[in-house]
């Protein structure tokens, strides 16, 4: 199997770093732990260089794997959550289908409408245009969701997105954020914003796998290694 669009020129074996970072995605291990585990299994390798595959690649494997999952539904839920950087909060922002199917996810440093129309953007990019969006009752969300009628309404699509702000309804993802968060949790915040979205795009990815978003019929590490071919 050739995993060279994303790794190159490296001095391990490109399955043994794929491994290596999609166990750190998937379960909660540390990289100290990480490196124990690769050392019985008799790959010599410090946690320092574990760190550094997995904000190198898990970014990577994120980006192409977005354009590669199976449909989504047209009913869409949003929310955002927080993720803790350099002792600052900042904003995931995070969409899934009324299946529970996930459609796009977005780290933002703020949480206001432009954020929120940049995510709409990038989730209709991959996934087109929704039939519905349901969000709790955030402003910004909101005036997103507005602007981006507006917008289509202009390129001539006769048919709005309908809104729904009914927060029950949103109880879907909020449900979801867990897996994200259980996995993030143990990380203890992160050093900078792009290593920040580059491990959260990996967590989010096995998510997806686990979700059966891409070849169920495959086993999981073997969907990763596709998604970075």
């Amino acid at each position: 199997m050739s995993y060279g669009r994303i790794i190159q020129g490296r001095a391990f074996p490109k399955d043994i770093i794929l491994h290596a970072v999609f166990f750190y995605l998937r379960y909660n291990v540390s990289y100290r732990d990480l490196e124990e585990i690769m050392a019985e299994r008799g790959v010599r390798v410090d946690h320092a260089t574990l760190n550094r595959w997995v904000e190198r690649y898990a970014g990577q494997v994120a980006e192409n794997a977005r354009r590669r999952k199976q449909p989504t539904d047209r009913s869409w839920r949003m929310d955002e959550t927080y993720i803790r950087v350099k002792g600052q909060w900042v904003y995931l922002y995070r969409a899934v289908d009324k299946f529970g199917k996930t459609l796009d996810f977005l780290l933002s440093k703020r949480r206001n409408k432009s954020a929120a129309i940049k995510f709409f953007a990038r989730a209709m990019e991959v996934n087109g245009l929704p039939r519905k969006i349901v969000i709790d009752k955030s402003a910004a969300n909101t005036q997103g969701i507005k602007d981006i009628n507006r917008m289509l309404k202009r390129f001539g699509c006769p048919t709005p997105i309908e809104m729904v702000r009914i927060k029950y309804l949103n109880n879907l993802i909020e449900q979801d954020h867990r897996f994200i968060k259980r996995r993030v949790r143990p990380m203890l915040g992160f050093m900078s914003f792009t290593s920040a979205a580059s491990t959260i795009g990996g967590v989010e990815i096995v998510n997806m796998i686990r979700k059966g978003q891409f070849r169920p019929e495959l086993p999981p590490f073997q969907q990763f290694c596709q998604l970075a071919a």
